[in-house]
């Protein structure tokens, strides 16, 4: 679709449809003095002359690709086949933005419907929406469907320390203003005992659904199919947090027991790019369909016999009337949907499996040798949980300053700094493992964090 701008004649058309005759009459109702303020720009330059510029600043910036990054905590660095952009930049998918009519949509909606169909097959559930914003929207929209299936008797959700700390400040934004409350979240204590207490002691009548991340914040998997007997025997539901990537090697949720798993698609070919955007997968069981938030493609006949899609099984209430919607959520990131319906279906089922693989054996190596460093200690808490691509390392000084000192030194992006979000955990570094770490890095890694550790802050 190219861009034509408008002409003359056309102007003023439209300037004499309005009653207008020049195109600053339009700012008379804005005070004089605010409408043409005079602006402290820099002289004109040419196009080539501001491009040299743009690339000097933006030279100046670190950024994942450039340097050797090992943070995630819920954004992360994974390859992304050039099959990804290639697809999202044909004019045709990143122009169909609202899928309604059927008829002109058809490329849009199969996409989406394998989208859906492979979101099901990595989450072992029976339905797939397309799609939400982030990962904690759609933790968001789940919570939302357990109390609507609750019917107002069920108003209590329990979701521990473990669970991504953003994810759960979305959640309290979202109930703020109902009669439901969160409950778990304090911050202390986040270990898989304290979590088992709080479960058997919190779980009753009131209790709508509990939230599991697995693996956790902390990169740690959480015994699911336990969870679910338990919180499924109190008449509640269980809503779990998945990494796209473990699916791809460890057992779904849903043959675990959950009734929901959502997910962040981000490292489904979707880039860093600042914090967004992302992608918000949510799936759950048949029975639950006509609760669910967002879009749903079906395969159906058109009156020929021959295969269609169309968006099925919800009203267009639930997107551009908000006072009779299910959720207020309207636009949404069908193109991110695209995006890792690409990616999937480029590294396949086997090539998703390797991914994890590397992750899963690069971040214990990393572990490892981290563990053997003096003064450092690694998954202090639970040394015998098991964990996929993130760790935590105990540091002997302060993260902030060590992270400096990796990024002006050693041009390695370091951990997450866990003592921003948990009280107990200063000089706790939340470090993620993928499969664009090679052994060098990680070796390299651990040398700077070792000579770091050794040389006091501020000598040479």
């Amino acid at each position: 679709m190219n861009y034509v701008p408008h002409t003359d004649a056309e102007r003023q058309a439209m300037m004499a449809a309005v009653g207008v005759s020049r195109l600053e009459e339009l700012f008379d109702g804005l005070p004089e003095n605010l409408r043409f303020p005079r602006l402290d720009l820099p002289e004109p330059v040419s196009e080539l002359e501001i491009e040299r510029e743009m690339a000097e600043l933006a030279g100046r910036n670190s950024n994942a690709a450039r340097s050797t990054c090992f943070l995630g905590a819920g954004s992360y660095r994974h390859y992304i086949p050039a099959t990804v952009d290639a697809v999202l930049g044909r004019s045709e998918f990143y122009t169909s933005y609202t899928p309604y009519q059927p008829e002109l949509s058809q490329g849009m909606l199969q996409a989406t419907f394998e989208y859906q169909s492979m979101i099901c097959a990595l989450t072992g559930m029976d339905v797939s929406t397309a799609s939400h914003y982030d990962g904690a929207t759609a933790l968001a929209e789940a919570v939302l469907l357990a109390l609507a299936v609750g019917g107002g008797r069920r108003r209590t959700v329990i979701a521990p320390a473990t669970v991504h700390p953003q994810y759960r400040q979305v959640l309290r934004t979202y109930l703020q203003g109902s009669d439901a409350s969160l409950v778990g979240d304090d911050t202390s204590s986040f270990d898989l005992d304290h979590l088992m207490t709080r479960l058997e002691a919190g779980l009753d009548d009131e209790v709508a659904a509990c939230v599991i991340q697995s693996p956790n914040f902390f990169g740690r998997f959480e015994p699911v199919a336990e969870l679910a007997r338990r919180v499924h025997d109190a008449g509640a539901m269980l809503i779990v947090i998945a990494d796209p990537i473990a699916l791809g090697l460890f057992r779904p949720p849903g043959e675990d027991g959950a009734d929901v798993v959502v997910a962040d698609g981000q490292p489904l070919g979707i880039p860093l790019s600042f914090g967004g955007p992302h992608l918000g997968i949510l799936a759950t069981k048949q029975e639950f369909v006509r609760r669910t938030a967002g879009r749903l493609v079906g395969e159906t006949v058109d009156v020929h016999g021959q295969r269609g899609y169309v968006l099925t099984l919800s009203t267009r209430e639930q997107h551009i009337r908000r006072e009779r919607a299910t959720s207020n959520i309207c636009t949404n990131a069908a193109l991110m949907a695209l995006a890792a319906a690409v990616y999937l279906a480029t590294v396949g089922r086997s090539g998703l499996a390797t991914i994890a693989e590397h992750c899963y054996h690069k971040s214990h190596y990393a572990a490892a040798e981290i563990g053997r460093l003096p003064g450092f200690d690694v998954n202090p808490d639970a040394p015998d949980q098991p964990y996929f691509k993130e760790f935590v390392a105990r540091l002997p000084l302060p993260v902030a300053e060590a992270n400096r000192r990796l990024q002006v030194d050693y041009d390695i992006i370091g951990g997450y700094d866990l003592g921003r979000d948990y009280p107990g955990l200063d000089d706790h570094m939340l470090l993620a493992v993928t499969e664009m770490n090679t052994r060098d890095d990680i070796d390299r890694l651990v040398t700077a964090l070792a000579a770091i550790a050794e040389t006091p802050s501020g000598q040479p």
